[in-house]
């Protein structure tokens, strides 16, 4: 007879409840990273650094008339009493910072009469008229400067100038020219 092999002889009680393998569970797993205090973040450190922006503006004022020249056609008194310039009309754009509350002005000064050789037209006999914004009509003046628009503040406005020439009989043939200055002012 051959040899046989023993087996082991398992001895059970009327209460015995087998045994399981033991497998860690996800939350049992988490609470021992919490009560392990692995779970909670680290302390913190946080630090401050201050920057300062500073961006200085100054009063400045920037002023586009387009175009630049303004001329007036010949035309028959009786029939064109006021000759609209050939341009009309002129665009205009006038940009300015200032302090709040402070008032941006557009004047414009004739240096003189509008002249041929030694024959002269009162530069009073042309006028404008204006749109947009704070932008005003008037008439030209050599003497003194004239308001061509006036606005509260900062910022950029465009409107349009028209020029018409009082015509009369009464002048003397030739080409009239003379210069006249605007004047954009941000205080």
């Amino acid at each position: 007879m051959g040899v046989r092999e023993r087996q082991p002889i398992e001895v059970r009680s009327a209460n015995f409840v087998p045994r399981r393998r033991w497998r860690p569970s996800l939350s049992g797993l988490l609470m021992t990273l919490i009560l392990l205090g692995l779970g909670t973040p680290a302390a913190a450190f946080n630090t401050n650094v201050v920057v300062d922006i500073n961006a200085p503006f100054a009063a400045s004022a920037q002023l586009t008339i387009t175009p630049s020249a303004v001329n007036f056609p010949n035309a028959d008194p009786d029939t064109t009493p006021s000759i609209p310039a050939t341009e009309n009309p002129l665009l205009v754009i006038a940009n300015a910072q200032t302090s709040p509350g402070r008032t941006v002005t557009l004047t414009v000064l004739a240096r003189g009469d509008l002249v041929s050789g030694s024959n002269t037209i009162p530069i009073s006999n042309v006028r404008w008229t204006a749109t947009g914004s704070g932008f005003r009509a008037g008439t030209l003046s050599k003497t003194a400067p004239q308001t061509a628009g006036s606005w509260w503040g900062s910022g950029s406005r465009s409107g349009t100038f028209s020029f018409f020439l009082a015509n009369s009989w009464s002048y003397a043939t030739g080409n009239y020219s003379q210069t006249i200055t605007y004047t954009l002012t941000a205080p």
